[in-house]
């Protein structure tokens, strides 16, 4: 499957530079639009799978842009990003049509959380069937694992929490995260999962570079340190 397409509408260049970068990093494609205006010129003509716009821009908003491609019949999914905190305009964001609010500033991990989680919902979000980090790969349609090509064996539990982590790799997740997606609840003192991520050291992490790390205070996560 190819990677989910984002358009990024912001009139601040530097931020739209910053965001398509961080966003490529997670794995999407990303466009660029300077303002509301071109975001609709360049819309007439392509489509994409989500559309990160920018509330307050200079002579046409990001309000009136969603109004304006809900109007003509494109439901691409919105998330708007925005300094205003009043509950009013989000209320606004939402009735013409926006499917998030994030307000400025954020960070880039719940950016793209934020964005994952729409792309589930509309049904667009990507699940690549190979996924690598350094030497480590992870190829879901045979259900096989590798490390530096030699095969390793994981019980159904650990192959779970390894995809898991391998999906995010690069974000930072809690415990309760893990347990649900994993588990399927989040109510555990997360015991378990300090178990299991001690399994899948043992069997991934006994080579450099290690890949697993804890984050202290907040979770894990899975990523090559510099």
């Amino acid at each position: 499957m190819a990677e989910p397409h984002l358009l990024v509408v912001d009139d601040e260049e530097n931020l739209r530079s910053m965001l398509a970068a961080a966003l490529q990093h997670h794995g999407y494609r990303v466009s660029l639009a300077g303002d509301g205006n071109d975001a609709l010129i360049w819309l007439e003509t392509a489509t994409v799978d989500l559309i990160v716009l920018d509330v307050m821009m200079p002579n046409l908003d990001g309000l009136e842009v969603c109004n304006r491609l809900r109007a003509r019949g494109d439901q691409t999914p919105v998330l708007f990003l925005t300094a205003r905190s009043e509950t009013a305009d989000k209320v606004r964001g939402l009735r013409v049509g926006g499917d998030d609010y994030l307000e400025k500033p954020f960070s880039l991990d719940e950016l793209a959380a934020r964005i994952e989680a729409i792309l589930r919902r509309t049904g667009n979000a990507q699940t690549p069937s190979t996924i690598e980090l350094a030497d480590l790969t992870l190829d879901d349609a045979a259900h096989l694992v590798q490390r530096g090509g030699v095969t390793v064996h994981l019980s159904p539990t650990e192959y779970r929490l390894l995809h898991y982590l391998l999906l995010n790799r690069g974000r930072v997740v809690s415990k309760h995260q893990i347990l649900e997606q994993v588990w399927g609840y989040d109510d555990g003192d997360g015991g378990v999962v300090e178990t299991y991520v001690g399994y899948l050291r043992r069997k991934l992490d006994a080579t450099e570079p290690k890949l697993i790390h804890t984050i202290r205070g907040i979770g894990y996560t899975m990523r090559v340190e510099p």
